[in-house]
């Protein structure tokens, strides 16, 4: 029942997604469910005999009606601590590792496409990383991390790690993510690794067609061609929806880049585009510098209302 109601765009609480941990438990208001192979812990025959089901595991022998908790906002999901083990680094660029995580078997992380999770490190340190893939797509978390220099953990991880390290997260966290009670088309800008939340935000809006009614353009702006570090991503999107339009923008292309694309930059290449962002929903996600220099000038230069704005600015810590 979860996963149908998961493909439907109902999202509904749930943290192990096979009857462990019960946050999926619902009300079986009306009909008839087979109720699955649970732990009798997590689900008592009381429950059962006032209707309770846990939806993870549950499947239905009729029509229901159901009585659940539906999450539409950051705030409706619990935030936790868990273990997690990297299955693999991936060397995208020179300076950028796609890191892909896996939580205990019995462990499963909700939240929102674009929100982002803290890895909690020696002596209380923190570093923060938004999730690249959409909640449908959750069996391994993807972090998208670029290196720095002096940096504490990018330092080991670029240079130490080989993978089945064991780490500690908190998450999900952050308020960034699609509005999707807007029917307004959608402009995304990502700068650098920035482009890590947007990717799972669209992936989760072509999962549930919501490009379908909602034109969605992305400007990705980097440096150089090699910093385009998941090249054919974007383009596979907008192969895939009449709707999705990908534009890199590249501020400085070296001589052999040959570069026939946009350049400058990437804000800068919206407003070139778009004369009058009244009727859009803005998504900013890259270095604070761009962050704000967006926000100023679609807000004040062409009319994009504060409130259809949402940022998530990028800083790095470093530890010498």
């Amino acid at each position: 029942m979860l996963a149908s109601a998961m493909a439907a765009d109902l999202m509904l609480p749930y943290g192990c997604r096979n009857g462990a941990c019960g946050t999926c438990k619902g009300k079986i208001v009306d009909g008839e469910v087979d109720y699955g192979a649970y732990q009798a812990s997590t689900l008592s025959e009381d429950e059962k005999r006032l209707g309770l089901a846990l939806l993870c595991c549950a499947k239905p022998l009729s029509d229901l009606t159901l009585e659940v908790r539906e999450v539409r906002r950051a705030g409706d999901i619990q935030i936790r601590k868990l273990p997690c083990r990297i299955e693999s680094i991936d060397k995208a660029a020179p300076d950028v590792a796609i890191v892909r995580i896996k939580l205990p078997a019995n462990e499963r992380l909700q939240f929102l496409a674009g929100q982002y999770i803290d890895l909690l490190l020696k002596d209380g340190r923190r570093r923060s990383f938004s999730l690249a893939v959409p909640p449908h797509d959750d069996a391994l978390l993807e972090l998208h991390v670029r290196f720095v220099p002096g940096g504490y953990f990018t330092h080991q991880l670029f240079n130490e790690f080989k993978g089945r390290e064991i780490l500690r997260f908190e998450g999900p966290l952050g308020t960034f993510f699609l509005r999707e009670e807007s029917d307004k088309p959608i402009i995304f800008v990502a700068g650098g690794t920035g482009f890590a939340p947007i990717k799972g935000i669209i992936e989760h809006a072509l999962h549930h067609k919501i490009d379908a009614t909602r034109p969605m353009v992305l400007y990705w702006g980097v440096r150089t061609r090699r910093d385009l570090y998941l090249p054919t991503v974007a383009g596979d999107w907008q192969q895939a929806s009449a709707n999705f339009t990908f534009i890199p923008v590249l501020s400085e292309p070296e001589t052999h880049d040959a570069w026939p694309g946009r350049t400058g930059f990437v804000h800068e290449a919206v407003l070139q585009d778009f004369p009058d962002l009244s009727g859009y929903q803005v998504y900013v996600c890259g270095g604070p510098a761009m962050v704000d220099a967006a926000r100023r000038s679609f807000t004040e230069a062409r009319g994009l209302p504060p409130s259809e704005f949402f940022a998530d600015s990028f800083t790095y810590a470093v530890d010498k």
